[in-house]
């Protein structure tokens, strides 16, 4: 497609006008005139007649492009798609824009900052606007202890500021309680001689109950928000309150404040109850009008009232559920809630608040069916409520407690498999050479002499010490697993004749299995080690308590819908269909100081010398590099259980591995032919790797990391097999690897690292390779290598 031409531009034309209008005139007076000195005045008149009209175009104002108008009504519907309120105002201090939540919040349409809130709130709230003026963004958290108030400049000419209430979590249920009041509960509650407010820290109504304001206002007269309550509340000279509005004829009131929140400027609920005497609640002993005893058991929150002896008069449905009481058995005092060391101090408060205290406290107790647990207990001073004296508040947050130390442990979990991986690798590299010294030494001493036992008690120690190393690499999930479609009830029956040897005869081996188990995926020997550590560790946890008696080993297998994952509620184990693993005791427990420790590598509660502290660090790492989770649960004197939950295989292809080094006939190993090109930055090991080899007769090239690899590459004929570390500084193996397969697409190349192939399998992604483990031996190197020899005769090497 051709270009489109160019127009020239405005001046440009004008002037060429300006010329064509001049030769034209000129020519003309030419043909009238016969006179070349009028022609060229005519001319020269045309010239400065064009020439003025261009300056006047020139000069002419032009006109302002159109204003831009704002679109509030798509800025408004954007705003309506989030939950929070929202507004706009202008540099004016207008209300130029607000959501839905917005107005049905404040329905009188107050402009920010000056919402019914209160006057510090609207001082905090100024505040931020002046910084959001200043910095374009500010942000003002727990204004009048319910909103976290975020302001944000906008608009073309940044003349526009956005302001957002959020309501955080935490003051959710407040927010709730805020609408109850407002709503129909609180118009019932009114009809009912109970009014209740929602009242700032400096008397300035948030909410108050249709009952209130109409007897405060009158009907059709307003509203209660954002006006001080102490304005329609007199004194009657006699001590007793009375609504401003009704006088003398109105009845007396009694005042009941509620702290809900624990900051200092939080808001409070007020109740204002028609003092109709001692009238009793039903059942509860003379706490009150019934009223009362009908909101306290609406309150979302666990409430209680207590009279001036210390004795319960009232606990709502939640305060039951929350204590862990037994409704049909309720207790008498609140003392009888909690654990012995923790009776005196919830007495000597409820004491003190019943002799007049007036502010509130928390305390952290502990449930005595749940003393593992701190729950938060709340008390009050309560007034004008007949024979009550003090009001308990009780949150039980002990699922928010146990599921924070959950994913704190795991965390803490997978930080320390990260250092014992890293430990693992550097002894790998350390026994690598150590072994490796030793076979050489034996193979210049033969059995009987001096040496020779000192040699190979060095080696076995070694192997011990390797063998260590492998645990730690199973805590780390990074040791290398042959894992099989398989059913656990096999591998605990495998198992069940070295169990009962093991447990000897004073413990009792229970096993049983559910039906319609699924498939796992997880390797048979490993999964075998898994349920062997925890009977053993179950048998020495009965024979330490009970070293006569012994007890009963119970396992397990049942299948776990995902029905039944999503009931449990736990937050750690994903929804799915688990093969679930029990192993339970009948031993004292694990007290609760130990239990957050026991996955950790090297704690152990046993005597020193009788345990290394890596049997359940080796089964939690099984479990989870198998795609599995574990949980234990104790509770002191009951013994411990431990679940095991693996993931129902689904059919699919397996995850491709690296392929062993093919077997070598094992009578002797193969003398070797060729040259081999081996890469290793750990000096002490690169050293025995190239004695090793050169002994087996290769002709060896060495190099300490990648880049001298690809030095030697180029400088050197190929060679016939690369054996190299995968884990080096600046170049890694498998990167040094690709870049020789490029000179050398078929080059044979073994892989040796003190790392697991699981967790080097992402980034060897290469054709034609093989993995060495190490620690290794000298004949373990020179199989390996071996077996990686083509059979046809050595390619020619000359070019």
């Amino acid at each position: 497609m051709a270009p489109l031409p160019s127009r020239p531009a405005p001046t440009r034309i004008a002037a060429l006008v300006a010329v064509l209008t001049a030769v034209a005139a000129g020519a003309i007076a030419l043909g009238v005139a016969r006179d070349w000195l009028i022609a060229g005045g005519f001319a020269a008149a045309g010239v400065v007649a064009c020439g003025a009209a261009i300056a006047w175009r020139l000069l002419a104002p032009v006109a302002p492009p159109p204003v831009r108008s704002i679109d509030w009504h798509l800025a408004r519907a954007i705003a309506c798609t989030g939950e929070d309120p929202v507004a706009v105002t202008d540099r004016g201090g207008r209300l130029v824009c607000a959501n839905d939540a917005f107005v049905a919040l404040f329905p009188d349409l107050p402009t920010p900052p000056s919402l019914p809130l209160g006057e510090t709130a609207i001082a905090r709230m100024a505040e931020a606007a002046r910084i959001a003026w200043r910095d374009g963004f500010a942000r003002a958290e727990g204004v009048d202890g319910l909103y976290d108030v975020t302001l944000v400049r906008a608009g073309d000419e940044a003349d526009m500021l956005v302001w957002r209430l959020a309501r955080p979590d935490a003051r959710g249920a407040f927010e709730a309680l805020r609408r109850m009041v407002a709503g129909p509960i609180g118009d019932r509650l009114g009809r009912a001689g109970a009014m209740a407010a929602l009242v700032a820290h400096d008397g300035t109504v948030i909410a108050a109950d249709p009952g209130l304001t109409r007897r405060a206002l009158g009907e059709g007269n307003g509203t209660l928000e954002g006006r001080d309550l102490a304005e329609f509340v007199t004194g009657d000279g006699r001590g007793m309150l009375r609504l401003a509005r009704e006088g003398d004829r109105g009845p007396p009131l009694r005042f009941l404040e509620i702290p809900f929140l624990d900051a200092a400027d939080a808001p409070l609920l007020v109740l204002l109850l028609d003092d109709l005497g001692a009238a009793a609640l039903p059942g509860s002993g003379g706490a009150g009008p019934d009223h009362v005893r009908a909101f306290v058991g609406l309150m979302p929150f666990g409430m209680a009232l207590v009279d001036r002896d210390g004795r319960f008069l009232q606990m709502n449905a939640a305060f039951i559920r929350a204590a862990g009481a037994d409704a049909k058995a309720l207790p008498v005092y609140p003392g009888d809630l909690v654990v012995r060391e923790d009776k005196t101090a919830v007495a000597d408060a409820i004491r003190r608040f019943a002799a007049g205290a007036t502010h509130s406290a928390d305390m952290a107790v502990r449930l005595k069916d749940f003393p593992e647990e701190p729950v938060a207990l709340t008390i009050a001073g309560a007034r004008g409520l007949g024979d009550a004296a003090v009001l308990l508040s009780l949150k039980n947050n002990s699922e928010e407690t146990r599921l924070k130390r959950e994913v704190a442990q795991a965390t803490k979990m997978q930080a320390v498999g990260q250092l014992a991986g890293g430990v693992a690798h550097d002894f790998n590299n350390i026994l690598t050479a150590i072994l490796g010294h030793c076979d050489l030494m034996l193979m210049r001493h033969a059995p009987g002499d001096s040496d020779y036992d000192d040699i190979q008690q060095i080696r076995t120690n070694s192997n011990r010490a390797a063998s260590l190393t492998r645990q730690l690499l199973a805590f780390s999930r990074q040791q290398t697993l042959r894992p099989q479609i398989l059913q656990l009830p096999d591998v605990v029956s495998e198992v069940s004749t070295l169990l009962k040897r093991l447990m000897g005869e004073t413990v009792r081996l229970d096993v049983s299995h559910g039906r319609g188990l699924g498939p796992v995926r997880a390797d048979p020997g490993q999964m075998e080690q898994v349920v062997v550590n925890l009977a053993v560790n179950a048998r020495d946890a009965m024979l330490s308590a009970n070293p006569a008696g012994g007890g009963t080993l119970t396992i397990q297998t049942r299948a776990v819908a995902a029905d039944e994952v999503r009931a449990m509620g736990n937050e750690i184990l994903p929804v799915a269909d688990y093969t679930a693993l029990s192993v339970s005791d009948t031993g004292t427990g694990i007290p609760p100081d130990v239990l957050p420790k026991i996955f950790e590598p090297f704690f152990t509660t046993k005597e020193t010398g009788k345990g290394t502290g890596l049997g359940l660090s080796t089964v939690y790492g099984i479990v989870k590099q198998s795609g599995g989770w574990i949980f234990a649960d104790s509770r002191p004197g009951k013994g411990a259980t431990f679940t095991i939950y693996l993931p129902v295989h689904a059919a699919g292809a397996a995850p491709a591995r690296l392929p062993p080094p093919k077997p070598a006939p094992r009578a002797t190993t193969p003398w070797g032919q060729g040259t081999i090109l081996l890469v290793e930055d750990e000096d002490m090991v690169r050293a025995v790797a190239e004695r090793a080899l050169t002994r087996q007769g290769y002709s060896v090239l060495t190099a300490e990391n990648g880049e001298a690899a690809l030095e030697l590459i180029e400088a050197s004929p190929r060679p016939d097999i690369l054996v190299s570390d995968v884990v080096m500084p600046m170049m890694d193996g498998p990167t040094m690897v690709r870049r020789v397969r490029e000179r050398y697409p078929d080059l044979p190349v073994l892989f040796m690292s003190g790392y697991a192939e699981e967790q080097l399998r992402r980034s060897i992604d290469l054709d034609n390779v093989s993995f060495l483990p190490k620690p290794f031996s000298v004949q373990q190197l020179a199989e390996a290598v071996a077996a990686m020899q083509p059979a046809a005769p050595l390619p020619d090497r000359s070019g």
